[in-house]
């Protein structure tokens, strides 16, 4: 079948996909909130179509599990698995040649896009199935709240606040005992996982949703309690995700209180470009350099 663009509305109203009122199509401005091209080009309703995070969450689903697949096939012979808990363990081999962040690849390596790529490589089934469960839950509430543009920036800003905090840590604080050491490799969505708790919390903070904020602390808490029992877990990863996720709640352009813009969009496809530049960037570096 072949691939057709969705019909663009030319009459009739539409939501303004900033400040969610009805606004006539012909208007070039938004007469509640003052946004130009409220209907982004008569797109706005079949982009709606795809949830109020305008379908960021599936492209996270498959580009995490493609790349997780991606990883196994690379490297069959290095395929693991340590019990029920560890299933289908990518070699590290081939985590490293595909983006891995850490102290090693970034400052021995000086590999240092991998604070975003690594946010999308897994190291083993669970660990891809837990994350992509709490995106999925967490990314409705955090897009209702703040919009799918600016969605999307937390999510990259937080995972590269969580990458450099676990590497600078692994890098310069080696005084630390092992269970509180930063990573020199490290891979997974959960600094993004936990830059949207940060996210959820600031926003409970600042709009007066009390509900969200003591249900955002509730799963911040537990998720930092049970992850205290597993091994193998960047527990500085997450500390990074979450300030991260709080902190630029706290910034004038992320206040929850005010409508998502249009630049908001358009630093979102920004940081989705940053992203498959450095997801493209690892393999073609590592196969050249590390090899």
């Amino acid at each position: 079948m072949p691939f057709k663009l969705p019909k663009r509305q030319t009459t009739g109203s539409v939501v303004c996909f900033s400040c969610q009122k009805l606004v006539s199509i012909e208007q070039k401005k938004c007469p509640q909130c003052g946004q130009v091209n409220p209907s982004l080009w008569g797109y706005v309703r079949p982009i709606r179509r795809l949830g109020a995070d305008f379908g960021f969450i599936k492209i996270v689903l498959i580009g995490c599990t493609l790349l997780y697949l991606i990883t196994l096939l690379f490297d069959l012979r290095g395929v693991r698995s340590e019990g029920v808990m560890r299933l289908f363990m990518p070699s590290s081999y081939s985590l490293v040649i595909f983006g891995s962040t850490g102290s090693v690849p970034i400052f021995q390596w000086g590999r240092w896009w991998t604070v975003l790529s690594s946010g999308w490589l897994h190291g083993d089934l669970w660990h891809l199935g837990f994350n992509m469960a709490w995106l999925n839950y967490l990314s409705p509430m955090v897009a209702n709240g703040y919009g799918a543009g600016r969605l999307v920036s937390i999510y990259t800003f937080t995972t590269i606040t969580s990458s450099v905090l676990t590497s600078v840590v692994a890098q310069y604080w080696t005084a630390l005992p092992q269970s509180l050491s930063g990573s020199s490799f490290s891979v997974g969505a959960s600094g993004g996982v936990f830059g949207l708790f940060g996210a959820l919390i600031i926003y409970g903070q600042r709009s007066g949703q009390r509900q969200i904020l003591q249900q955002a602390l509730i799963l911040t808490i537990l998720s930092f309690v049970l992850t205290a029992f597993v091994g193998r877990v960047d527990h500085w990863g997450h500390l990074g995700g979450l300030i991260g996720g709080y902190f630029i709640g706290l910034t004038p352009g992320f206040n929850p209180n005010q409508p998502q813009r249009l630049y908001h969009l358009g630093i979102a496809m920004g940081a989705l470009g940053l992203t498959v530049l450095s997801i493209i960037l690892s393999p073609v570096h590592g196969l050249l350099a590390l090899v």
